[in-house]
């Protein structure tokens, strides 16, 4: 019996935990409605109601036997298809609380079984509809001890919340309410329709109307691992990962690999800090993974793990090309915000440590600043402040037509519904710097040799990951040669680092390897150069631009991937409706 105790606190951490391995078996047992209702958190009640196949009498005192399931037979544990499959969920709940069960099958009778601290009573006649109803009391009783490391009930009801939203997005068509201390916090009917309409419908309950706003479809595929889902918008940005939901299969997951390939996917358009939201489903054959990794289940392992990331970030990166000049809604109403309350002026912030506006830039940068593409017909102009009206082609344009220019830095179109507001020098610096990394992709990364090769010593097992990525780094300009055991010599490094600290480069290399099974770490150094570059190479705040000028810009807008956002992560654009200008005005 205390070895069950024990053994249960790896299956039950908190009440969150009990809750989501009972709506799982629910959900195993093709339940289409279930409701949870707790109380105190979940320490003092957990019950949890579906209409599933439920057990039979003889299958009760089975269910609370330790590792004894119906969900696989045992022959292929590779070939899981259900949530629940070790059978250690009601034996625990029933070592450390007060558990009943009362359930009937299609065809038999419905029985009651108890267990209280692990001793069970006997079986027992019962009276209920078809399906499954468990209710635990007093979680932790019979382990007092891990009652002291629970937090408040308001904390604990969160985090059951929590659970109940990320299942209720991975299985649309099921409804699922929460019901907490005699208040429903969470309600979600089933959605009609296929997965796709469906899951849209759930997304806009779960994660509100204004994610899927803002947010990008995703459907793509490879190698037989399909990608489906929706991501946000770079300017629709957290401040922390809360807004990342990732599936395997229907079942929530937090993996390292799939969040590091999420970044990735949004590795040049956000600021440090901003973390991007989505919702995403990975489908696969289930021997491609491994989800009997941890008794929680919430971890896995990829056979190909190489497949899935690679599927995840070129599918976002694809889709925020995609997306073209966008920016989120959620731009716009800030911006009506600041027109409402005036507000003491923010103090500025610059990304990364690196200022836009700055004129500053190294010689070699500058070098190659020098060569980055103009934007056809922008030259020096007189100054024009307000133009002649656009004709009603460039006014139905998504950015409208240019009307004015104000402070020298921020351009005024009209549109059909509304006007748009351009910074001018973020929207240029991101059209250049989106010219620079087509021409670097074309053309390659161009590698200086090193006159001496640079030696750098590292672990055996840094020097084997790296060396098996050599080829990989070599295409971006970074050639390196093992030599010895636990060393490495670097032959040649891309021209647009210059000499970089070689042994801090790789040491970053190998980290991101060993964390993540692959690095983005040289990528991004020489994409930042290409930003600063870009930056130098952009029209500057304070240039006074003609109509011509102005309107080139805004039509390179239109044609050019992830211009909603500079390189830093910040809007390029906002737009006001006609109806949010009059609204203003108290005209409506």
């Amino acid at each position: 019996m205390i070895a069950n105790r024990i053994a249960a606190g790896e299956v039950v951490e908190r009440p969150a935990s009990a809750v989501k391995e009972l709506v799982e078996n629910a959900l195993d047992a093709g339940a289409r409605r279930i409701e949870v209702t707790i109380r105190g958190g979940g320490k003092t009640l957990i019950e949890v109601a579906d209409d599933g196949c439920g057990m039979t009498p003889d299958d009760l005192p089975l269910a609370l036997s330790r590792h004894a399931t119906s969900k696989i037979d045992g022959s292929d544990l590779l070939d899981i298809r259900s949530f629940g499959f070790r059978g250690e969920a009601l034996p625990s709940l029933g070592a450390v609380g007060r558990l009943r069960i009362t359930s009937r099958a299609d065809g038999a009778e419905a029985a009651e079984i108890r267990v209280s601290g692990g001793r069970a009573e006997p079986l027992r006649p019962a009276s209920g509809n078809r399906g499954t109803v468990v209710e635990l009391r007093d979680l932790f009783f019979a382990t007092p001890a891990r009652l002291k490391f629970l937090r408040t009930d308001r904390a604990e009801t969160q985090a059951v919340a929590e659970v109940i939203r990320r299942l209720a997005m991975a299985e649309p068509q099921v409804g699922l309410t929460l019901t907490a201390d005699d208040r429903v916090i969470f309600r979600a009917d089933p959605e009609p329709g296929d997965f796709f309409d469906a899951a849209h419908a759930r997304l806009c309950r779960v994660m509100g109307r204004e994610f899927m706003d803002n947010a990008l479809r995703i459907d793509a595929e490879r190698d037989g691992v399909t990608l489906t889902g929706y991501a946000a918008l770079p300017t629709y940005s957290r401040g922390a990962a809360v807004s990342q939901h990732i599936f395997v299969n229907g079942r929530p997951v937090r993996d390292k690999l799939l969040t590091g390939a999420l970044r990735a996917g949004y590795r040049d358009v956000l600021p440090s800090g901003r973390f991007p939201a989505a919702v995403l489903f990975l489908g696969c054959d289930p021997h491609f993974v491994d989800v009997n990794v941890h008794p929680a289940k919430a971890e896995i392992r990829f056979r190909q793990p190489e497949i899935a990331r690679g599927l995840v970030v070129s599918a976002l990166r694809h889709a925020l090309a995609g997306a073209g000049h966008r920016a989120s809604s959620t731009v716009g109403s800030e911006t009506l915000a600041a027109f409402r309350h005036e507000a003491e002026p923010a103090p500025r912030a610059f990304f990364g440590g690196y200022d836009p506006t700055s004129s500053s830039i190294g010689a070699r940068e500058a070098a190659y600043a020098n060569q980055a593409p103009a934007l056809d017909g922008l030259s020096e102009a007189p100054a024009a402040r307000f133009e002649p009206a656009p004709d009603e082609s460039a006014v139905s344009a998504p950015l409208g037509a240019a009307r004015a220019q104000l402070h020298e830095n921020y351009i005024v179109a009209q549109t059909a519904d509304g006007i748009v507001i351009v910074d001018q020098h973020a929207a240029h610096e991101r059209l250049v710097y989106e010219r620079l990394k087509a021409q670097a992709a074309e053309s390659g990364i161009v590698s200086q040799a090193l006159l001496i090769p640079e030696i750098v010593q590292l672990s055996e097992a840094d020097c084997a990951a790296l060396l098996d990525s050599a080829d990989d780094l070599a295409r971006l300009g970074l050639v390196i040669e093992p030599f010895g055991p636990g060393a490495i010599a670097v032959r040649e490094a891309p021209a647009l680092l210059g000499r970089p600290d070689a042994k801090s480069l790789l040491s970053d290399i190998a980290d991101e390897l060993a964390d993540a099974g692959s690095s983005e770490r040289l990528q991004a150094r020489i994409d930042a150069v290409l930003s600063r570059m870009a930056c130098h190479g952009s029209v500057r705040s304070g240039r006074r631009m003609g109509a011509d000028e102005m309107n080139a810009l805004l039509r390179e807008m239109e044609r050019t991937p992830k211009s909603g956002q500079c390189n830093h992560g910040r809007p390029t654009w906002v737009s006001l409706s006609l109806a949010d200008i009059e609204r203003l005005f108290g005209r409506r």
